[in-house]
């Protein structure tokens, strides 16, 4: 396994903490056979930042606790463990930190930058699957990157509380790169406050515009709303068990919640044993509405004896 670590540096990209080219980099990573996958982070992460670089943390194999603790995405994506078919990991940083409107002008930029890596990677092994997987704001540099990408780069695309605007991501998915590609729209409700803060202090590229957290029209695209009941029973069948929510409100529920990372794991590295068609199969044709579960009652246990009879 190879873990490379590379950062945005405005359109260009970087190793982090190395002189090294990127292209020399990918290249020495490329042993034995597996998927690429790129991984994103998403606002507040800053590479280098003594508390927010995200390859000390959500990016690292073995994750300090900065400020908070995280699980590995590179571990529970199927990395560190020694395979010949792990394939190659990319923790892809970029400067997240500041003004939300700032931090998103950089994304465009960062996504410009993750193309040119994603370009090496398929110049390198035309035969190797690009995945990306990306949250929050980190959405937006993957979006980007298919604008300048051919067709076939990028295999499947998993967003996870994607702050970005539903007419961006369905006019990426309609490059030649977006087309080709699988987008995994992943939300809940639990994610209602902070789509609601992006669409506020972000202008909406349309009037009307909304996040993709209310999903997105493109029949290469799947919305998958984490917090809802039948989303969690149709995954179940299929062998993705992922632990109900916990809270009302979380931006971290996506990749923090037991299970998730690992059905991510599936997604990319057998995604014939998940297509996109079955999955579409059985899950419920429309998102909840906004706010469902903030203003919901609160679900009580039945402990009582005689609601246990009259049950």
């Amino acid at each position: 396994m190879a873990l490379v670590r590379i950062n945005a540096v405005g359109n260009d990209p970087v190793l982090h903490n190395s002189p090294l080219p990127v292209a020399r980099a990918l290249a020495r990573a490329d042993r034995g056979d597996g998927p690429a996958m790129v991984m994103i982070h998403g606002f507040k992460y800053l590479p280098g930042h003594p508390r927010h670089c995200p390859h000390r943390h959500i990016l690292a194999l073995h994750p300090d606790d900065l400020p908070w603790r995280s699980p590995s995405w590179p571990r529970q994506l199927g990395f560190g463990t020694g395979h010949r078919d792990e394939g190659i990991a990319v923790a892809f940083g970029w400067q997240a930190r500041g003004a939300l409107w700032r931090a998103q002008a950089r994304a465009v930029e960062a996504g410009q930058a993750l193309a040119r890596v994603i370009a090496q990677l398929r110049a390198q092994r035309p035969d190797r699957p690009v995945h990306v997987i990306a949250h929050s704001l980190g959405t937006e540099v993957a979006l980007e990157a298919l604008h300048h990408l051919p067709r076939g780069a990028v295999g499947r695309l998993i967003s996870l509380s994607g702050a970005a605007f539903r007419s961006r991501a369905e006019q990426a998915l309609a490059t030649e790169a977006g087309r080709a590609a699988e987008f995994f729209n992943v939300t809940s409700r639990e994610n209602d406050p902070f789509d609601f803060l992006f669409e506020r202090l972000i202008a909406a590229p349309a009037p009307g515009d909304r996040a993709i957290g209310h999903g997105i029209a493109a029949p290469n695209a799947l919305t998958l709303q984490l917090d809802c009941a039948g989303t969690l029973a149709h995954l179940d069948r299929l062998g993705a068990a992922i632990a109900d929510p916990a809270r009302r409100i979380c931006h971290w529920s996506s990749y923090t919640r037991p299970g998730a990372l690992q059905f991510y794991k599936e997604l990319m590295r057998r995604p014939a044993s998940l297509p996109l068609s079955t999955l579409q199969r059985g899950m419920p044709e429309q998102p909840a509405r906004r706010w469902s579960r903030l203003v919901a009652p609160p679900q009580l246990p039945l402990a009582l004896p005689f609601v246990q009879k009259a049950s």
